[in-house]
């Protein structure tokens, strides 16, 4: 793990001695250029040493790894590459580079030369004790680490790489439904308890121990049973679970699409939260699932409100605490064994091998490690997927089949689980161990978002520009190595198949934070599981607070001068503006601070001593503007004010050279429907400065001449922009279509009747992925046709997801939309004032979701046999004129999942229940919206 820190160190070092830095520093210190010279001389003798280290312990045996003294001897590396770094920062620091390179900050001129001389005297010292200390160090390996046991380092010591398991989580969303087999017979015995006519509320629970596939099995039937019952939801239980935390998220996601919904569940008591779900399950036939659960308290804490009614509900508990058995009859345990040693082998070669079938000379090798897996569907997805990617010879197999072998025979029990798993993250490249890490540092069961850590993991400095390819598309592909490594979990993907959300299991987690603490990567701060007491224990660099108190800050303060990345996650903390201020004058060197949705109302003006920064988060705060000295953080990448108090951004905002995500929007109608839904933020004047700019959502634009200047912003891949004139549609036109990464557009005009005119945006949506026109549309057909080919059709565009709102075209537009073979995702929101739409065969073939919003005019909807043949939601919402039922939509039986109506007459309800017999749907009433 000490080569995870030895690479983000050589890094620094590197982007230290760039040749603008060195510029820099050789104008600003021509009077001691020798003492420059020797000092950024000791820097490349250190990077270059750090790189040997690095390269060195890339190639360790993962046996030597368990060696007393080797450890010893990496604790030291460790302390010493933390000090280096400590000199890094205040070099950089010291010069005062403000052009484009990473480790930049702003810095005022206005010093006395002595004191930055003595500043450089100082820096220059500690270098070269450092660089001394680093050459006693390689000759101390010499020494003891090599020459341990006569050069053999897998001594029996009783250092185990993996601590004895504590209050491990369920592990079981380490596989996918894909990973199943040899478990027919379990699912059809779900199945059938699940509909077995019994009309009791019954508990079903599947126990057994962790990475046998619990979950997973019980989400198959549940994603198949569960449109069978009136309502339905799925939460997983963490250990140190809260009661009201759980009700709520039963209420939500019972309450999903319906139209009555409270809307103060995050305010409601115990009492409150009880009260709603006991009286809405009351008459309904519910099915719940409770994921993960360590104790029968829990359903003693939840059984007040899960009602124990006569309509045939059910309740399912996964777990691995065979005392929760006795909540249920015998007859409905579910105990899940281990895989047969033919299964384990079919699992095996699904895995590691392409065609899932194992090379003649690889089998004998494959079975033992097969065998060593001891049938745990965890072990063998996990060594499975780490020998995928590995040469496909013997000689390489055997050299990991015997590291998993001493591992799996020098750890008893359910350690060798753990061993495994730590196997295929020793054998992650170096750049993947630092986003790995860091997302351990979140709590259990915490859904990651692929777009907010892809910005995360560049903040901290993770990731390294390969080619042509930005940061951005650097990072996207780490995850999804981490994801197909089975070190990540895949939870969701969009509608084009890219990674939405993930999430860690938990055992992987307990693993890797301990890892964390050891390597002194960081730190997850937590009153209830008190993995961390003070972080003046060890010299932590990242911290993540699931719980965020005062006294953490109060009883670290000195600690908070290493600190470079905070992370509040507890949005309950009182008067934080206080520590934020505290923050801002204490920890110069902070590159990320993660304060979404905390009571913070003022951001202090000393939060541009924080030179350094490169992340900013204060997503959903009261923030109502930003201090004037922001425009000093020359270094930041990401602003994140999305739904805070800020309407205007200070004028020295455009002085950020480095920025490229600016979030800045409040939304006033969460639904989207209304025509004015959210409000975007006001830039004066230059924002055509910010070249490096990537996103900006969203923008409040002024006049025609600032519309112009966006043009000059060729770095976009999204933008939103509120507040567009019909006057502004052709220079808006030109500017966009300047913007050749651009693949998100979202357009706003500034009222209901002002007519834009964007037919020349024809040439640039070729390349646009997402589309969002809100107003009203000269030319529709012209617009919103694909470029057509010979035959009438252009399978070659990137446009996957189109929503209009408000476009009012009297012009039937799906002729046109059709062109756009790619669409997976279509809505239209008083987009059509005419009275019919017809899907024709071959239309719309990859369309996975279509919502028809508030179309007061529409009378029929027809959709004829080969249209929409992928369609799997669709959503019909306020069209008051529509009295009959779509013709033609059980042609879409075999893939419509969802069919929803919502705001629809009691008339049109009586119609639906006589017709649709066959296809499973959902409704809300005009009268309950």
């Amino acid at each position: 793990m000490a080569e995870t820190v030895l690479l983000l160190a050589i890094k620094k070092i590197g982007n230290a001695l760039a040749r603008e830095v060195t510029n820099q520093a050789g104008a600003q210190f021509a009077k001691h250029a020798g003492q420059l010279t020797e000092l950024q001389g000791s820097m490349g003798r250190i990077m270059r040493e750090l790189r040997v280290m690095h390269d060195f312990l890339c190639q360790m045996d993962i046996r030597s790894r368990g060696n007393q003294v080797y450890q010893g001897w990496l604790e030291e590396v460790r302390k010493l590459v933390y000090v280096m770094d400590d000199m890094v920062d205040e070099y950089i620091h010291l010069v005062g580079f403000q052009r484009d390179l990473g480790c930049c900050f702003y810095l005022k001129r206005s010093f006395r030369q002595p004191r930055y001389v003595l500043s450089l005297d100082r820096i220059a010292s500690k270098v070269k004790e450092t660089e001394k200390d680093l050459a006693h160090l390689s000759q101390t390996k010499e020494r003891w680490v090599l020459n341990t046991n006569n050069g053999d380092l897998t001594s029996n010591s009783t250092y185990s790489i993996l601590q004895s398991p504590k209050d491990l989580a369920s592990i079981s969303r380490s596989l996918d439904e894909e990973d199943l087999v040899g478990i027919d017979d379990n699912k059809q015995k779900l199945v059938e308890w699940l509909g077995d006519g019994d009309t009791t509320r019954s508990i079903i629970v599947v126990h057994g121990m962790g990475g046998l596939g619990k979950t997973t099995l019980v989400s198959a039937v549940y994603k198949k049973e569960r449109e069978k019952f009136d309502c339905h939801a799925w939460v997983s239980v963490s250990q140190t679970y809260t009661r009201e935390d759980i009700l709520r998220r039963l209420i939500i996601d019972i309450f999903r699409g319906q139209k009555n919904a409270p809307d103060n569940i995050a305010t409601l008591d115990m009492t409150a939260l009880q009260d709603t779900l006991k009286s809405f399950l009351e008459q309904r036939k519910y099915l719940i699932v409770l994921d993960d659960v360590w104790s029968p308290q829990v359903y003693n804490d939840l059984s007040g409100a899960l009602v124990p009614n006569l309509m045939g509900s059910r309740l399912i508990i996964t777990t691995r605490n065979t005392d929760i058995c006795h909540l249920t009859l015998p007859e409905k345990a579910m105990k899940l064994k281990r895989l047969s040693e033919d299964d384990s082998w079919e699992l095996f070669c699904r895995k590691a091998f392409l065609k899932h079938e194992c090379p003649k000379e690889l089998t004998d090798l494959s079975k033992t490690i097969v065998n060593k897996c001891e049938g745990l569907p965890l072990a063998i997805v996990s060594i499975g997927s780490l020998l995928f990617v590995r040469d496909k010879t013997c000689r390489e197999w055997k050299r990991i089949h015997d590291q998993l072998s001493w591992e799996l025979n020098n750890n008893p029990g359910l350690e060798h689980i753990r061993n495994v798993l730590h196997l295929s993250f020793i054998y992650l490249p170096t750049y993947l161990k630092s986003c790995f890490l860091y997302c351990s540092m979140f709590p259990e069961d915490y859904l990651f978002k692929r777009k907010m850590f892809i910005r995360l993991w560049i903040a901290e400095g993770f990731i390294e520009r390969r080619g042509g390819s930005t940061m951005e598309e650097v990072a996207e592909e780490c995850m999804k190595e981490l994801v197909h490594m089975s070190m990540l979990q895949l939870v969701e993907k969009n509608s084009f198949g890219r990674i939405k959300s993930f999430r860690m299991h938990d055992i992987v987690r307990e693993l890797a934070v301990h890892l964390c603490w050891r390597e002194c990567f960081g730190i997850a701060y937590s009153n209830k599981d008190k993995l961390g007491e003070s972080i003046e224990e060890k010299d932590e660099r990242r911290m993540v607070t699931h719980t965020f108190t005062e006294d953490i800050i109060q009883n670290n303060i000195s600690s908070l001068l290493r600190l470079r990345s905070l992370v509040a996650l507890d949005k309950s903390t009182p008067s934080l503006s206080r520590v934020l201020l505290v923050i801002a004058n204490n920890s110069k060197y902070m590159s990320v601070l993660q304060l979404s949705g905390l009571p913070i109302d003022n951001v202090p003006e000393a939060i541009g001593n924080l030179f350094n920064l490169r992340h900013l988060g204060l997503r959903d705060t009261k923030v109502k503007l930003l201090p004037n000295s922001v425009e000093k953080l020359s270094n930041l990448m990401t602003l994140d004010l999305i739904n805070s108090e800020i309407q205007e951004l200070p004028r020295g905002i455009v002085k950020l050279k480095k920025l490229r995500h600016l979030f800045a929007e409040k939304a006033s109608d969460r639904s989207g429907r209304e025509f004015r839904c959210r409000t975007g933020v006001r830039i004066r004047r230059g924002l055509e400065k910010l070249s490096e700019l990537q996103t900006l959502q969203a923008l409040e634009v002024q006049d025609e001449v600032s519309v112009r200047r966006l043009g000059e912003l060729r770095q976009m891949r999204s933008i939103r922009i509120w507040g567009v004139k019909g006057s502004y549609s052709k220079g808006l036109c030109e500017s966009l279509c300047q913007m050749k990464f651009l693949s998100y557009l979202d357009i706003n005009a500034s009222d209901e009747n002002e007519i834009l005119q964007l037919n020349g945006l024809n040439p640039l949506l070729l390349n646009i992925q997402k589309l969002r026109l809100n107003g009203r549309l000269a030319q529709g057909g012209e617009l919103l046709g694909a470029p057509a080919t010979s035959r009438g059709q252009n399978t070659n565009n990137s446009l996957y997801s189109m929503r209009l709102n408000w476009s009012q075209l009297a012009e039937d537009p799906l002729p046109s939309l059709s062109r756009w073979l790619n669409l997976t995702d279509l809505w239209l929101n008083r987009a059509y004032v005419g009275e019919q739409l017809v899907f024709l065969p071959g239309w719309f073939p990859r369309l996975k979701k279509l919502g028809l919003w508030d179309m007061p005019n529409l009378k029929r909807l027809e959709i004829q046999q080969g249209a929409m043949t992928s369609l799997e939601e669709l959503y019909l919402t306020n069209l008051p004129a529509m009295t009959e039922v779509p013709p033609g939509i059980e042609f879409l039986k075999h893939t419509l999942k969802y069919l929803i109506f919502f705001e629809i007459s009691q008339d049109f309800l009586m119609v639906l229940r006589q017709c649709l017999r066959s296809i499973i749907w959902r409704y809300t009433l005009a009268s309950d919206a």
